[in-house]
């Protein structure tokens, strides 16, 4: 019955994407046709509707586009991945399909291939006739951006509306838990707690090869311990598995496992790990035939790490030239309303554990900033200069550290800098401190632009940098580079 179900949901994905996919190589081409200034045939008329047929890309690119998403995993039942983590995959797909396009232009193109600049002219045999398929720059563009917005919104309106039935008791997937300890209970609730995903605990088996205890927990009978695994699974048929044995009962796994073998399911572990020590994307490669789980690494590991580079470098160019007025004011400012240097240089601590040396305007008299302790400013602290409570109010004391993004030595988005000192005391008193010199520190961060700034709970901005490194992506730092325009440059926490 799952099985049919799944069946028909993907069908149905598949004529909705293929009508989505077709819309947006129509709409491509009409938004060409304005930018271009030429005439839009009739499609009423034979001619016309030949024409539309044909120059929209429509034939090639929704058997392309609907290959290109089933290769990327979008027909897969994953009911518990992310709104996020689709949105990417469909960007991706979108990718490959007009990859694909412009592959066939290039293998199925007879001797006259013409390019004009603007268009493309091939020959495209379809049902033993000769279609020309004109397929201009602009055109494919503006494909690939209408084709990702709306499969995106599309996929969006999909989950409301499965979501709806899911509520209602329908279209759910019917799973058992076997743990009755600490992860299993959270296994349980964190299920339950995301019900959108229409995954639904059934009951529990108990990880020891007795069950002695309650007869139920959180509501879901247990059903019985390990002994009685193959009766329950063969008289209560799951959909799925989810393995929440706590370490100390890990040898159990791998006998486990082979016995899960006979039964038709899907199985997943639920490792007993604190989440503090996963922050990023758990990730399993091998390595000449050994297993091996990465949970403590980096986020900006390879491209990821390369594009907030080039957004940083971009970012900070821009923000120097467009900022540069005001920070010369500043500097003016400052080193006429009290002795001392305009620049403030202190040492931090970024990415790696690297020191470096921050770069502010100064906000404090300058006697009271070479000898000022390892703390952080109080409200209305006598140190702090007239000019330097605005700078810092306002948080414009900060644009100098464009300098230090350019220097590579901070990003525009990332946890803020510490001094020495204090990351040394931190790191002791601070499960996980350490996990945020994964990542370079920043000018602005998830913390800042909630509130957390200044003399606030230093466990609620350790939790804001862990769920920023956990959930890094690109579109999450221009998203916090966009609240920071109306949230971080004036909080009343800032003094």
């Amino acid at each position: 019955m799952l099985k049919q179900r799944h069946q028909f949901f993907v069908f149905l994905l598949c004529v909705i994407d293929a009508a989505v996919i077709a819309l947006a190589c129509v709409t491509a081409w009409l938004m060409r046709k304005l930018v271009l200034g030429t005439e839009v045939p009739n499609l009423l008329t034979e001619a016309g509707a030949a024409t539309w047929l044909r120059q929209s890309l429509v034939v090639p690119v929704v058997p392309l586009g609907l290959m290109s998403l089933w290769l990327f995993g979008l027909y897969q039942p994953r009911r518990d991945q992310a709104l996020w983590e689709e949105q990417k995959q469909i960007f991706k797909a979108t990718l490959g399909a007009v990859f694909g396009l412009v592959v066939v232009i290039w293998l199925v193109a007879g001797q006259e291939i013409r390019d004009a600049g603007r268009l493309v002219h091939l020959g495209l045999g379809l049902g033993g006739a000769s279609m020309s398929v004109e397929a201009g720059r602009i055109q494919l563009g503006l494909l690939t951006g209408i084709v990702t917005v709306l499969l995106s919104g599309e996929r969006l309106a999909f989950r409301v509306v499965l979501r709806h039935f899911r509520r209602r008791g329908w279209n759910l997937r019917h799973v058992c838990v076997i743990g009755v300890g600490r992860l299993g209970r959270i296994c349980a609730r964190t299920l339950d707690r995301n019900s959108w995903t229409g995954i639904h605990v059934s009951y529990f088996i108990s990880h020891n090869e007795q069950h002695r205890g309650r007869s139920e927990l959180l509501g879901k009978p247990v059903l019985g311990g390990l002994a009685d695994l193959e009766r329950v699974l063969e008289e209560h048929r799951p959909d799925a598995v989810y393995i929440a044995i706590p370490s100390t009962r890990t040898a159990v796994r791998p006998q486990l496992l082979r016995r899960l073998e006979k039964f038709c399911v899907s199985v997943r572990i639920v490792p007993d790990v604190h989440p503090r020590y996963m922050p990023h994307s758990t990730t399993m490669s091998e390595l000449d035939g050994m297993p091996v789980l990465s949970v403590r690494e980096s986020p900006l590991a390879g491209v990821g790490g390369l594009a907030k580079r080039f957004v940083d470098l971009v970012g900070a160019t821009v923000g120097v030239i467009v900022f540069s007025p005001l920070m010369l004011a500043i500097w003016l400012l400052v080193r006429a309303s009290s002795p001392g240097p305009a620049i403030f240089r202190q040492r931090r601590v970024s990415l790696g554990g690297e020191e470096f040396e921050i770069l502010k305007f100064r906000t404090m008299y300058h006697a009271e900033d070479e000898s000022a302790p390892a703390s952080w400013t109080r409200r209305d602290d006598p140190r702090v200069t007239a000019i330097g409570r605005l700078l810092r109010r306002t948080s414009l004391d900060e644009l100098p550290q464009l300098f230090n993004v350019l220097a590579g030595e901070m990003s525009l988005v990332g946890p803020r800098p510490e001094r020495p000192e204090l990351i040394a005391r931190f790191r002791e008193d601070w499960r996980g401190y350490m996990l945020r010199q994964h990542v370079r520190a920043g000018m602005t961060g998830w913390a800042q632009v909630n509130g957390l700034r200044g003399d606030t709970s230093l466990r609620k901005r350790l939790q804001h940098d862990l769920f920023y490194i956990r959930n890094w992506s690109l579109a999450f730092d221009l998203k916090i580079l966009w609240l920071t325009l109306f949230r971080g440059f004036s909080h009343s926490n800032a003094h």
